[in-house]
């Protein structure tokens, strides 16, 4: 087994760290269950884990809800049908386990960035969780329906009451976060310390200006989806049917996947990574996720986990620290 003590490091330019390694929350009561989420979290915080990264929209219920607005499916491929459940689980995790220790809980606002909504869903999130504050909001998308300094302006009034610590923005593009930014220069209102893009082999584009962005601001990336929502297990086939995936994974309960990552791009990629990964004698996964937490300027790679192997493949691929040279190699694959 790997080492347990994972390393640490600061969120953008707050005294908040966050292990190298975060989980990702979105399966817990919609791919497993409240006795699994327990048993996921108990072996994360085990194995080093400090980041746990939730959501207002991270549900069982909201998934089958979401699937049936868009795909106009109503059944139910979740292990259950609560709202939020990701928050509530690990609210109810946390009450069970009777303290907070060194954890640094991170849930976002999904249903809109006004001020009355994000008022709204604070305190919701802060009920499911059972805590008095959340040390990491963020947006979980730009709204352009709403100026982003209502939004800022909104963020701070929480940080101030006391409900938040950090607050940041998921899937921004450059142009979003420099413009949040610029904002909260402008009007001293507290800024982005983070952000949280998408970030694999199948999906580079947060490289090109976003990176370096963050990294002359001092702004701390956790990204998320290292292997595509699995799809750089080498696990799935192209198919134009979103109702024929294998049940209960990730692209079964969550179709719109496939509508992003399934191109004939990211399927010769699929295809070097695995006579690469054939080629070293490492699993495919293991090395896509080794190239993800290679690059410097990612404070933290976030994991979502349905089985404790998949949070050891998070931990080997750490301990892996593959090459400059192989991730170079990687990196000119087209």
């Amino acid at each position: 087994m790997p080492q347990t003590t994972l390393e640490q490091r600061p969120i953008g330019r707050t005294d908040l760290t966050t292990s190298v390694i975060g989980l990702g929350c979105v399966t817990f009561g919609r791919e497993i269950d409240e006795e699994q989420s327990f048993g996921i979290l108990d072996y994360a915080v085990e194995n080093g884990i400090t980041f746990l990264d939730t959501a207002e929209a991270y549900g069982g219920g909201n998934s089958q809800v979401g699937r049936k607005a868009t795909y106009g499916v109503d059944d139910q491929r979740e292990v259950s049908t609560e709202m939020a459940s990701s928050e509530k689980i690990i609210g109810r995790w946390l009450k069970k386990r009777g303290n907070r220790g060194p954890l640094v809980i991170c849930s976002k606002v999904s249903s809109g960035a006004s001020p009355d909504n994000i008022r709204k869903q604070v305190d919701a999130s802060l009920e499911h969780l059972g805590v008095d504050c959340i040390d990491v909001y963020k947006i979980h998308s730009p709204d352009d329906q709403v100026p982003i300094a209502e939004s800022l302006d909104a963020l701070n009034e929480q940080i101030n009451a006391g409900k938040i610590k950090v607050i940041g923005g998921s899937n921004y593009n450059a142009a979003q976060l420099r413009e949040s930014l610029d904002t909260s220069a402008s009007k001293g209102y507290a800024r982005f310390e983070i952000t949280q893009p998408p970030y694999s082999l199948a999906d580079r584009s947060f490289e090109s200006e976003e990176l370096p962005l963050c990294a002359r601001e001092q702004v701390a990336v956790t990204s998320y989806s290292p292997l595509a929502a699995g799809f750089m297990s080498g696990k799935y086939t192209f198919t134009e049917d979103r109702h024929s995936f294998p049940k209960g994974t990730r692209f079964d309960i969550s179709p719109g996947h496939a509508d992003i990552y399934f191109n004939d791009h990211n399927f010769r990629m699929l295809d070097l990574l695995r006579a690469k990964a054939d080629e070293l004698g490492v699993p495919m996964v293991r090395l896509a996720m080794a190239w993800v937490m290679a690059n410097p300027a990612v404070t933290a790679v976030l994991v979502g986990a349905r089985k404790f192997e998949h949070i050891d493949n998070a931990l080997l691929a750490c301990d892996m620290k593959i090459e400059q040279g192989l991730r170079d190699e990687m990196s000119a694959w087209d």
